[in-house]
């Protein structure tokens, strides 16, 4: 583990210390997924994801917009989606959808128990992390983007250059990085 994961670690020790999905929720809206995002359960990559539970899922899940910086994530003690509302009025569309995709198989492996946030794995290798962007990327791939392109998508800030060649790697993508 690299100090930069050491400090994520630490950082979401403190955080469930404190509580503070409390203090986030004060500047937060809560919708329905189904009310924000229409259409959603009739996209083939959502129905992979949860089969004949897809409409049950969405109807249920509840998405918080925050303040709080980022993009989004699933909230791990409740299984809710947090979406930032900067990144979704200001990202890139393409980019919000893909990850849209990618934090509904995180909601589905929260629904089946799963750790999303195991730090014993790199998060390139952690295998929650690399099934969801698994199907991201062949979602991608059926929207015809090219490999360049889902290396975009693939770049975080918080993804060291062999970070990002190691999990290119492991979903077939080939990155010029």
């Amino acid at each position: 583990m690299d100090w930069r994961e050491q400090l994520v670690l630490n950082m979401f020790r403190i955080l469930r210390v404190l509580r503070t999905d409390r203090i986030l929720r004060l500047s937060t809206s809560t919708h329905r997924f189904t009310d924000y995002f229409k259409g959603m359960e009739r996209v083939k990559a959502v129905r992979e994801i949860f089969g004949e539970r897809t409409d049950e899922v969405l109807r249920n899940l509840k998405v918080d917009l925050t303040w709080a910086g980022g993009y989004m994530w699933v909230n791990g003690a409740d299984g809710r989606l947090m979406i930032s509302f900067k990144y979704l009025n200001q990202g890139d569309r393409v980019d919000i959808y893909l990850d849209l995709i990618h934090e509904l198989v995180h909601v589905k492996q929260f629904m089946e128990g799963k750790e999303l946030f195991d730090f014993h794995y790199n998060y390139t290798a952690r295998p929650t992390e690399v099934e969801a962007y698994r199907v991201a990327v062949r979602e991608a791939r059926r929207m015809g983007l090219g490999d360049e392109r889902i290396c975009e998508y693939l770049k975080t800030e918080w993804m060291s250059d062999e970070d990002l060649r190691r999990l290119a790697k492991t979903l077939n993508v080939g990155c010029k990085h």
